[in-house]
């Protein structure tokens, strides 16, 4: 039996989490087994030994995947065994590879694959929540180059106390959820949603999480210790010229900052501009010398670019495209661009542009989630799209790739909490971004909330987001911080940091910090000067539409809801769906029935208010009571010698009996000129105690005749 070696955290609730390695999985340069309560995840990190010939980048893949077996549940579909990664797992993935891809040496450029996978979970506790730490163990026992550790910490507000890792059915209370990942020493990334927050309540929070993710990089720090692994690995994966950077630097930083510097609106004239200083560059060099030092060349330039850039903003101030640090970019917005969805909107600003629909929908198109430890319903969904050609790329477009997916699920956080409580439709909000140069997911907030109010959706207050950078060089206490960064900001700064709100408070978040040291009073800064944008984009949203429009198109389908008791839900379903599908066809509304806490809860969808009336009169004479004296429009369903048998409400038959037609003398129904098929008013005379068969009169209701 192998003896592992274990590390125990505290966590101030009293929960325990444990790291243990090196008894499963020990070919792997690390892994660690996780494990919290019941929910047990295990991690492992394997690297090349030697990068790919011309590979100039981190090639990192993080993948998290959770069995069904560790919920005791089987997969869904023909095969019976897990597929490709759902939602949820690249969602995961995600957190888990922007804390970790800016902690490996910047000249490291050999594969890395993280696996991190849940083997048993009691339904309890989040597992990705815990997935981060135990990738970072995972490293920690390795002997992979890494700027770490670090750790990750969910924070929820709950009664308005910060949790930290809460459980499913804690995070159910809360109107704050955040992910915060950091090392020890900084916070690197965060992300999460919340209910119209302050800007101090969010600082606040993250700040609850770092206290704890300390905690947890202490003990990684210790593990690594014990195992003996804290001696990295040598490597070399980058030739460099020291003579030729100089030389690269001396020749092109000058023009480069004179570009950077000189206000150009225009990217593709800006690109051209940088590219000619590189070519005349390179012109001193024959073709042979340029095989052996081109790479080297471009590296070189890209710093200097990247350098110009920062420089320019520092020192004066002045941005690419020559705006003012926390200056937004022109904007012009439309709605109802597009005559056939049921809502639509363009939202464009600078170069980056959204044209997003609205679709609305019956209980038919909720999405059914049928995760390992997740099976509900969706109602509310937002898509996003990023094709090629939004960049002006000549490539195909493959599908959804995780960029989208998490690009779409921050503007669903954003805006999911503003559509009304219970809803009666199911809503799908599609972001198509045709232009990008700059944060389109922000741009999927504004156009999404153009498009909800141009269908007429109610939404509780409009939302808008923006994107903000920073510039900071290492060693240095000057900073700037950019509100509405460029796509170039973002790949040459050093955060990206995504706020969403109304006017009242934040909805969402989520930060990639790429320096090391910075404070949380420049958060703070920024998180104001971010307020400042989004208050600017609200104004400018509602110059387009200020509310919600008062009534749906005229292509919108009409939904009605009704809450009926539990005990009425079978009267109108009816055997075999007997009942429930006749309302249907005699209509022609849409009607579903579900039972809910309360009761039941029933949908009627149909294309016109009077189909809609009509359902609703036959579901309320299901669930009415018959009442003795009250007077019902029945139709008559057959025809005997002794009277007639009418359907007064739905599913309740009872007698018209000869006598009751009429007050004279009838030989044969017929000859009051009823037949089958007829619509006649009736009233409920009698109800036998014993039979509960139901007694009707139709001569109760006509005149009666004066005697001569």
């Amino acid at each position: 039996m192998i003896d592992p070696i274990v590390k125990t955290i505290e966590m101030p609730d009293g929960r325990t989490i444990t790291l243990e390695t090196g008894k499963l999985a020990k070919q792997a340069d690390g892994s660690v087994m996780l494990r919290m309560g019941d929910t047990m995840l295990l991690a492992t990190v394997c690297a090349a030994k030697d990068a790919k010939p011309g590979t100039d980048f981190m090639p990192l893949q993080v993948e998290y995947r959770e069995k069904y077996a560790a919920f005791g549940r089987f997969p869904g579909g023909f095969t019976k065994r897990e597929g490709r990664p759902n939602d949820y797992e690249i969602l995961t993935c995600r957190l888990v590879d922007r804390a970790l891809r800016p902690l490996f040496p910047e000249n490291y450029h050999a594969e890395v694959f993280v696996n991190i996978i849940l083997f048993s979970s009691d339904g309890k506790d989040m597992p990705d929540a815990l997935a981060g730490l135990a990738a970072s163990a995972a490293l920690a026992v390795s002997d992979i180059p890494f700027g770490g550790p670090i750790s990750e910490a969910r924070v929820a507000r709950i009664d308005n106390q910060f949790v930290v890792n809460p459980t499913f059915q804690q995070l159910e209370k809360a109107d704050m959820d955040i992910t915060v990942a950091a090392t020890y020493d900084n916070i690197m990334m965060v992300e999460g949603e919340m209910a119209e927050v302050s800007e101090q309540d969010l600082l606040e929070a993250m700040k609850v999480a770092h206290e704890a993710i300390k905690i947890q990089c202490k003990a990684q720090m210790e593990l690594a210790e014990a195992v003996g692994s804290t001696v990295k690995r040598e490597y070399c994966h980058e030739v460099n010229d020291d003579d030729l950077r100089k030389k690269v630097h001396e020749e092109c930083y000058d023009k480069a900052y004179a570009i950077a510097s000189s206000g150009n609106h225009d990217k593709h004239a800006r690109f051209d501009a940088l590219e000619a200083i590189k070519e005349e560059f390179k012109a001193q060099y024959t073709e042979e010398e340029l095989e052996e030092i081109d790479d080297l060349i471009e590296r070189y330039y890209h710093d200097v670019e990247k350098d110009a850039m920062r420089r320019s903003v520092l020192d004066e101030g002045k941005r690419l495209d020559g705006r003012k640090t926390n200056e937004i970019r022109p904007i012009w917005s439309e709605v109802n661009p597009l005559p056939g969805p049921h809502g639509s909107a363009i939202f464009t600003r600078g170069e980056t542009q959204s044209l997003t629909t609205v679709t609305l929908g019956t209980k038919s198109d909720e999405k059914l989630v049928d995760n390992v430890l997740d099976h509900s319903k969706e109602r509310f969904l937002l898509h996003y799209n990023f094709p090629p050609f939004s960049t002006g790329e000549a490539r195909p477009q493959r599908g959804v790739g995780r960029r989208e997916i998490g690009h779409g699920n921050l503007a669903y956080r954003a805006l999911k909490r503003m559509i009304p409580d219970d809803y009666p439709y199911v809503v799908r909000v599609v972001s198509e971004i045709l232009e990008s140069n700059g944060s389109s997911s922000m741009a999927t907030v504004c156009a999404g909330t153009l498009a909800l109010m141009d269908a007429g959706v109610k939404i509780k207050k409009p939302v808008s987001g923006i994107a903000m950078g920073l510039i900071k060089n290492p060693g240095e206490d000057k900073y700037a911080i950019l509100s509405d960064i460029l796509g170039d900001e973002d790949h040459l700064g050093d955060m990206d940091f995504k706020v969403t709100g109304t006017r009242d408070g934040i909805t969402a978040t989520q930060m990639d910090i790429k320096v090391d040291g910075l404070s949380f009073e420049v958060l703070e800064k920024a998180l104001l000067q971010a307020k400042a944008g989004r208050m600017h984009i609200l104004d400018k949203i509602a110059e387009t539409i200020e509310a919600p429009r008062e009534d749906f198109k005229p292509q919108t389908p009409r939904i009605e809801t009704l809450m009926i008791p539990k005990d009425f839900i079978g009267a109108i379903i009816g055997p075999g769906g007997k009942i429930i599908q006749g309302m249907q066809e005699e209509t022609g509304a849409n009607i579903s029935i579900e039972e809910v806490e309360d009761g039941g809860r029933i949908e009627i969808a149909g294309n016109n208010k009077e189909c809609i009336d009509h359902a609703l009169r036959l579901i309320k004479g299901v669930v009415a009571v018959p009442e003795i004296g009250e007077v019902y429009q029945g139709k008559v369903r057959s025809i005997m010698p002794y009277g007639a048998f009418v359907e007064f409400l739905p599913g309740k038959d009872g007698l018209l009996h000869i006598s009751e037609i009429e007050w004279s003398r009838l030989e044969k129904v017929e000859d009051a000129g009823i037949k089958e098929g007829d619509e006649i008013d009736v009233k409920l005379i009698d109800i036998d105690r014993k039979t509960g068969k139901f007694k009707l009169s139709r001569k109760a209701l006509l005149p009666r005749p004066e005697r001569d």
